[in-house]
């Protein structure tokens, strides 16, 4: 197990320090931000000043060694726009993107459970078959635009929830929280239902074909034989055998809401670090580019690293297979 362990963890640093140095590279590439920092009509004295200030005179190779050095601090350079430490403003917006996460997390855990349960129980009724075309419909339609309509229907048409923003906040545990207060619930139930829809549509597809796979197991025959209720043998011998690889999979799946929930967060205007990393895009911020890019790829490398452990601890092959290797 120790040796498991110690090359997964030399693996996941490999990936960091790769990750890191194309994402510096890259971003390098994608424009020049003292066109957007400084003003036009400064003149050259000023101009090649703030260069020097924002590091921008160096040679590329000489940017990264000096990244790569300050990153293994923790330090990802000040923000060129905000003028604070680029992972101090990051850290100040995540509790909004988690927080949007988990409820979007819990939304298409439960309503994907339930409506998979039922489409695998009755495969060939009119609900069923109007479940599953509805999960093709999910996975089918753009983010952006099942965020348009939502904000059309429930906030224009309907007026029953607001369209954007995050409400009123409160503190809780250091951080200012929106699920403590009506207001926030109210704000955030749109973009945490416009996150969950393709999730939602997933979980209901994993569901029904382990409800399917599952009504037909012995153990299912031998219930029914026994006389049990149809309620015991569902919530007792079905739904716990089918959550198995769901929990496994929408475990994975809250890494990429939390990364990816740019698109949501710019079209409700949440104040997460998806709409930060739109801001920085736009203003050529680099060290907040780098800095959430990193950040992503760490806390992916961390939830697979952590799966793989457990893998190993559940199924020993596992370990031994890459001891061999």
């Amino acid at each position: 197990m120790l040796v498991y362990l110690i090359r997964r963890l030399a693996q996941s640093i490999l990936v960091l320090l790769v990750m890191a140095v194309l994402v510096f590279v890259g971003i390098f590439a994608v424009g020049n931000p003292v066109d957007v920092l400084i003003n036009p009509e400064a003149d050259l004295q000023e101009q090649q000043a703030t260069i020097e200030r924002l590091g921008l005179d160096l040679p590329l190779h000489e940017q990264l060694f000096v990244f790569m050095g300050n990153a293994v601090k923790g330090d990802f350079g000040r923000s060129f726009l905000h003028g604070e430490p680029a992972m101090e403003i990051i850290l100040t917006r995540l509790p909004a993107t988690m927080e949007l996460a988990v409820v979007a997390l819990a939304i298409s855990l439960v309503f994907g459970v339930l409506f998979g349960l039922w489409a695998g129980l009755k495969p060939y009724a009119f609900s069923g078959k109007t479940i599953m075309a509805g999960s093709i419909l999910g996975f089918s339609l753009p983010n952006f635009w099942q965020g348009l309509m939502l904000i059309l229907i429930f906030a224009v048409f309907l007026g029953w929830l607001p369209a954007g923003g995050r409400g009123e906040t409160t503190e809780f545990l250091g951080m200012r929280v929106s699920f403590l207060t009506a207001d926030g619930w109210s704000h955030i139930l749109l973009p945490a239902l416009n996150l969950a829809i393709f999730k939602m549509c997933l979980v209901i597809r994993l569901a029904r074909a382990g409800t399917r796979e599952a009504a037909l197991q012995d153990y299912v025959k031998f219930a029914r034989a026994k006389g049990l209720s149809p309620r015991r043998i569902v919530l007792v011998h079905i739904l716990k055998n089918i959550m198995i690889p769901v929990v496994t999979v929408v475990g994975l799946e809250l890494g990429s809401m939390i990364a990816f929930a740019v698109v949501t967060e710019t079209v409700f205007a949440w104040p997460g670090i998806g709409k930060l990393l739109i801001d920085s895009i736009v203003n050529l911020d680099r060290p907040v580019v780098v800095a959430y890019l990193v950040l992503t790829v760490f806390m992916f490398v961390i939830i697979n690293l952590t799966v793989d452990l457990i893998y190993s601890v559940l199924d020993p092959r596992v370990r031994l297979a890459e001891v061999k290797a």
